[in-house]
This record gives C-alpha cells, sequence and structure tokens, in this order.
C-alpha cells in the first residue's frame, strides 16, 4: 500500500532524513510487514547532507521571520502560522526552552538543528513503546494497551480520539488511513511529521510526572519502585532520581526522628494500664535524655536508605525480566509483584538494620556507645538470630503496604487523568503531593499491626530471661489484653510525620534533583 500524503507542509517533512524513501522501497514493502523504523538506512534521524543542510536553512529562515539569526517564541508562532502549522503559546514556549541552550530567548541555527536531532530520538523512542505489534504502524488499540500498562484504561472512542490527534488548538493532524483489515493506523513517518516542531507531551511523561516512591519517604521504605522511561535509562537520569530520593529520604527521616522515635516507644510500652499520651512520651525521653535523644535511632535509620534503594531498584530490574515481561513498562499486577518480591529481597538483605534502629531507639542513656557498639554486644548476649527477630511479620507487611499504595495512588491518578489531563500528564506539587499523602497512609494503616509486631518481637528479644514469642502468640496476647485497639499505639505520631515527611522529602528531592542536572519535563 503506497504511502497516503501527509497534510504536513512539504518543506516541513523535508527537513528530516530522506534516505527511506530512496526509490519508494521502504513503503512499499510495508505488505510484508517491514517496519519504516527498521527500514532507514542512517537512523532516520538528520543525515546531514548537502540536500538536508539546504532544507534546514530554508525552513530556519522561514521561521526567522524578524530576519536576527534567531528564532524567538513570537518568530515561531507567525513562521508555523504561515506553513499552515498552529501551536499554543505554551507548546511554542516548551520547544524554545528546550533548544536554548544559551538561555537567551531565542534558539541560533545550531541550536535549532540540535533541538531536530533531539527530538527526534524522543520521537523514535515514544513510536517503539507504543508500537506492540513492531510492524512500523500504531493502531487503536496499541494505544489502549500502552495506556493500559501505565495503569490508565480508556475507552476505544477515546484511544481513537488520541488516534486523530482531535484537540483544541490543533486544526490539522497526522494522515490516519485503513489497513486491509479495517484498523485505523499511523505509520512512523506520519507520526513523525506531525510531531515535527511540537514539543514532547507524550504518554511516557505520565511515567516523568507521576513517580512517587522516589520522591516521598515516610519512613517505611515498602513502596513499589517507580518506572524509568528508556530516555531516563539511557541518559542515566535514572540514578540522579535514585540519588535525589535518598538524599531526600535522609533529610525528611531526620526531621521527623523525634515523632518516629515516639511511634516506636508508644508500640513496646505503651498499653491499657500504662496509658501514653504524645506529651508524656516526649516528656519521658526529654527527662531521661535530654534534647539530643529525641534523635536515637535517626543514624542507622538514614545510613540504611542507600542499601536498601540500590538493592529494591536492581532486584525489580531483574524481576522484571524473570516474569517474563517483554515490555518496557509493567502492568500493575505485574509491578505488584514485582515490586513486592524486590521488596522482600532488599528488608531481608538489611534486616538487621532494622533490628539496629529499634534496638538503638529504645535505649537508655549510656546503654550503647553507637551504632557498632549495639551491634557488637547483641551478637556476644543473644546471638546471631537476634538480628532476625521479628522478620516474618516484616515481610508479610509488605504486601498489604505496597499493594494498597499502589492500588490507592493508581486510582487516584487515573481520576485526575480522565478529569483533568486535557493537554498535558503534568499533576502539578498539589495533586502530587495529595495522592501521595494519601495512598502511603492508606498503606501504612492496613500493614500497621505487622509493623508494631515486628517492633515488638525486635524489643522483646533484649530482655533477658523474658518468653519470646512468636508473632501469632503475640497478636493473640494483644487482642486479649488490649483489645483491637492494642494493634494500632503509637498510630498518631506516625500519621502526625506523613505530612511533614512527603512535604520536605519532595522540597528536597527537587532541589537536589536540580543540583544534578535533572531538568523537569
Amino acid at each position: 500500500m503506497a504511502r497516503p500524503r501527509s497534510l504536513v507542509s512539504p518543506l516541513l517533512s523535508g527537513v528530516f532524513c530522506q534516505c527511506d524513501t530512496l526509490g519508494g522501497a521502504a513503503h512499499n514493502t510495508h505488505e510484508a510487514h517491514s517496519s519504516p523504523l527498521s527500514a532507514d538506512p542512517c537512523g532516520g534521524l538528520l543525515c546531514g547532507g548537502p540536500e538536508q543542510e539546504r532544507r534546514l536553512h530554508i525552513l530556519f529562515q522561514v521561521l526567522d521571520v524578524n530576519k536576527d539569526g534567531g528564532i524567538c517564541v513570537n518568530d515561531l508562532a507567525e513562521g508555523l502560522k504561515r506553513l499552515g502549522v498552529h501551536r499554543t503559546e505554551l507548546e511554542l514556549k516548551k520547544i524554545v526552552k528546550a533548544g536554548d541552550k544559551d538561555l537567551d530567548g531565542q534558539l541560533d541555527f545550531e541550536e535549532f538543528v540540535h533541538y531536530l536531532r533531539d527530538h527526534e530520538k524522543k520521537l523514535r523512542l515514544v513510536f517503539r513503546s507504543l508500537d506492540k505489534k513492531n510492524d512500523g504502524r500504531i493502531d487503536v488499540q496499541e494505544i489502549m494497551q500502552s495506556l493500559r500498562d501505565l495503569g490508565v484504561n480508556i475507552s476505544e472512542q477515546q484511544a481513537e480520539k488520541i488516534l486523530k490527534r482531535i484537540r483544541t488548538g490543533h486544526q490539522w493532524g497526522p494522515v490516519a488511513h485503513m489497513d486491509k483489515n479495517g484498523t485505523m493506523t499511523i505509520d512512523w513517518n506520519e507520526w513523525r511529521d506531525y510531531h515535527l516542531l511540537h514539543p514532547a507531551d507524550n504518554i511516557p511523561e505520565i511515567i516523568l510526572y507521576w513517580k512517587h516512591s522516589t520522591i516521598f519517604d515516610v519512613g517505611e521504605n515498602l513502596l513499589v519502585p517507580d518506572e524509568f522511561t528508556v530516555e531516563e535509562k539511557q541518559t542515566g537520569m535514572w540514578w540522579r532520581h535514585l540519588v535525589a530520593g535518598g538524599g531526600a529520604g535522609a533529610v525528611s527521616r531526620t526531621c521527623t526522628a523525634p515523632l518516629d522515635r515516639l511511634k516506636v516507644i508508644m508500640q513496646v510500652h505503651a498499653s491499657r494500664t500504662n496509658s501514653m499520651s504524645m506529651a508524656g512520651g516526649f516528656a519521658q525521653m526529654l527527662r531521661e535524655g535530654g534534647y539530643r535523644s529525641l534523635w536515637r535511632g535517626n543514624g542507622i535509620n538514614v545510613i540504611k536508605i542507600a542499601p536498601e534503594s540500590a538493592i529494591k531498584f536492581m532486584a525489580y530490574e531483574q524481576i522484571k525480566r524473570f516474569i517474563g515481561s517483554d515490555q518496557e513498562i509493567l502492568g500493575i499486577r505485574e509491578r505488584l509483584v514485582a515490586g513486592s518480591l524486590a521488596g522482600v529481597i532488599a528488608q531481608s538483605s538489611i534486616y538487621p538494620m532494622e533490628v539496629l534502629k529499634t534496638r538503638m531507639a529504645l535505649r537508655k542513656t549510656g546503654q550503647y556507645q553507637g551504632m557498632l557498639d549495639c551491634g557488637k554486644k547483641i551478637m556476644l548476649k543473644e546471638g546471631m538470630s537476634a538480628f532476625y527477630k521479628g522478620y516474618v511479620p516484616n515481610m508479610l507487611g509488605i504486601i498489604p503496604y505496597a499493594g494498597i499504595d499502589l492500588a490507592v495512588y493508581e486510582t487516584l491518578k487515573n481520576a485526575w487523568l480522565s478529569r483533568y489531563a486535557t493537554s498535558s500528564a503534568d499533576p502539578g506539587v498539589f495533586v502530587l503531593l495529595a495522592c501521595g499523602t494519601i495512598s502511603s497512609t492508606c498503606g501504612q494503616l492496613a500493614s500497621y499491626p505487622l509493623a508494631l509486631v515486628r517492633t515488638r518481637m525486635q524489643a522483646q528479644a533484649s530482655i533477658e530471661g523474658a518468653p519470646q514469642p512468636t508473632m501469632n502468640s503475640l497478636f493473640k496476647h494483644i487482642i486479649q489484653t488490649e483489645g483491637a485497639i492494642g494493634l494500632y499505639r503509637g498510630l498518631a505520631p506516625n500519621f502526625m510525620k506523613v505530612i511533614p515527611a512527603v512535604s520536605i522529602s519532595y522540597v528536597v528531592y527537587e532541589n537536589i534533583k536540580r543540583s544534578l542536572g535533572v531538568t523537569s519535563r
């Protein structure tokens, strides 16, 4: 089938490489399921030949309306309008900002060419992620599947609208035509031509904007890891995000450490007969060890962020391959399975540090000289098994925490995307913080009884001659002596730290991310 004539101006469609159209071979082989992406001799990028250079200079001169050697937003708006291309002011500003390396508010010829090269690379990655059948064409079902993989469910009619690019402010679109089987499709050349000089707002930006496990740290690193786009992995941005997340978690945990220590004390010591209020708990800590005692256990809590995050990310990526998914982005069920297993591996690796954190938080003044001294005394007096007390309830708590957090977050994300995402998947700071806070709170609420039992098992192992209860016997004892409310001791300070922890970690994350050269899309 011959490729339909593009509605894009010939001047615009001609600036990309024309190697794949020489002799018409690439397009005439579509019947044999040959992909235009694999047919490009030079990879489809701007090839830099004399004819290509001439076309680029002509296009640049057309868009440089005021003939000052640079394309500003006003030039771009007027120049594109003359070519029959209509863009919103926001889209035009994004184009100039993306290519403006010297920050002078306009694109010179070198910046213009660099922008087009970089832009086509991004478009190619997006096209390949959408082209599930790898046949060089995108159809309605592939649009629906791509969004479904990201946790966004849309109707066939909505997918057709995306495919046709029917949006307010767009007066033209790519040529959508019917295959032999009656399916509406768009091939690579039509996709590329349409998105020329169009900011890269596309489906993968949902991944870019809606990360939350990397950004938010509420003291429990049990969330399903975030997905990273192909572009982020290829450019090395993924490790910068992880470093920024680790730094944000360290600051956030340090700022909320007094509330975290109070939670641990109330989990272990509060009971029906030993009523402990938050004010009383803080007063007790200050009387026993002074102001500095409020941060006991924080050091080990911060140190364990790096190994836990690194192990979990690496395990998650490996498990994605083991479960047999050839997709770059997993669906919700696969993410939950892979994320939970990665969490188990990471927690198993650093669990002795969890025990040390609890013991350091509960210690009396002068009991230990530091983390190493604490670990040494536990080993000598209690043996290696003491470092794994409470291991079972801790592992069991991963599934409800991660599962409910993921389910709630995806539900809130879908609701926002379906109602408000008319031109961008960017939710803004407030929506992102609200969704992350609500989902994390629900996850903590579901797994809190298991977390309390874990903490008590870690603490009681230090009492000489005391019985060492199993998880089941401890659950029964708490229910019999304190009722169901006993499983939620310390919940108040735990919830009180969520909002400041999320807010602090987000602010610090954004600042570290910028300092590492990660620009927000």
